[in-house]
């Protein structure tokens, strides 16, 4: 029998974190104000929505900002027509605009909601108080585990000496990019949307060149390529000065 391995992104969670109360899906529409098409999102894909663990001081004795005050983990169960490999984006965002406060999620799939397997992945976006409008929150695009099987082991809450770098530490292992040394969350998320723009210009770039019947003109957008290449491989290192390299 092998063992089972588990996955980083996937909490143990401490009991005395544990809140376990079902949220209306009806107050998440009135206070995340979605249009008709993800109201309906909400009523076909969405069994429930659990807050399932807060993350604050008076539970893990970790100071909060006035950007993490707590972590809220938010457990989405989903009915076979929300489970897909696609993310529920504006579900998602739906949620996040509902509720003031970081969120990670945890979306299932269970045959008790008619899917045909029992499964979880971990979703969240990288959601911060507005420069501008303090009183409103910022979120960028949603990074998320593959589905794994639900009895995947949980990995132990990450050591953290408050709540913001705990916040950051369940972020980063969503993401599918290794952080430089000294590089902040909002560096990260920016070098990700960077690297994310160069594959699709170097996916342009390369259906051109399919397209392509003049050798010359071929020969330049090569070139163009290569450069571009080039670009992306110094995005994906780790060291500025490009020892490492991932992806």
């Amino acid at each position: 029998m092998t063992e089972q391995t588990g996955h980083p992104a996937l909490i143990d969670y401490p009991e005395r974190a544990r809140v376990g109360r079902v949220v209306p899906k009806n107050r998440i529409m009135v206070s995340g104000a979605p249009g008709r098409r993800v109201r309906d999102q909400l009523t076909t894909q969405v069994a429930r929505i659990t807050w399932q663990y807060k993350l604050a001081q008076e539970s893990l004795n970790l100071k909060g900002s006035k950007a993490v005050p707590e972590i809220q983990i938010f457990r989405v169960a989903l009915k076979p027509a929300g489970v897909s490999d696609d993310l529920p984006v504006e579900v998602l965002k739906c949620i996040d605009r509902a509720i003031g406060f970081p969120l990670i999620f945890e979306l299932i799939s269970s045959r008790e909601d008619g899917a045909r397997r029992d499964a979880i992945r971990v979703a969240a976006t990288y959601k911060r108080p507005s420069e501008a409008d303090a009183s409103k929150w910022v979120v960028d695009d949603y990074f998320a585990t593959d589905w794994l099987p639900a009895d995947t082991v949980r990995a132990p809450l990450p050591v953290a000496l408050d709540l913001p770098r705990l916040y950051e530490q369940l972020l980063r292992e969503l993401l599918p990019i290794e952080a430089r040394p000294d590089e902040s969350m909002a560096a990260l998320i920016e070098r990700h949307s960077r690297i994310t723009a160069k594959q699709r210009e170097c996916q342009r770039l390369e259906a051109r060149i399919q397209r392509e019947k003049q050798f010359n003109r071929k020969v330049e957008l090569n070139r163009q390529l290569r450069a571009l290449k080039a670009e992306l491989d110094a995005l994906r290192e780790t060291t500025i000065e490009g020892k490492e390299q991932h992806g």
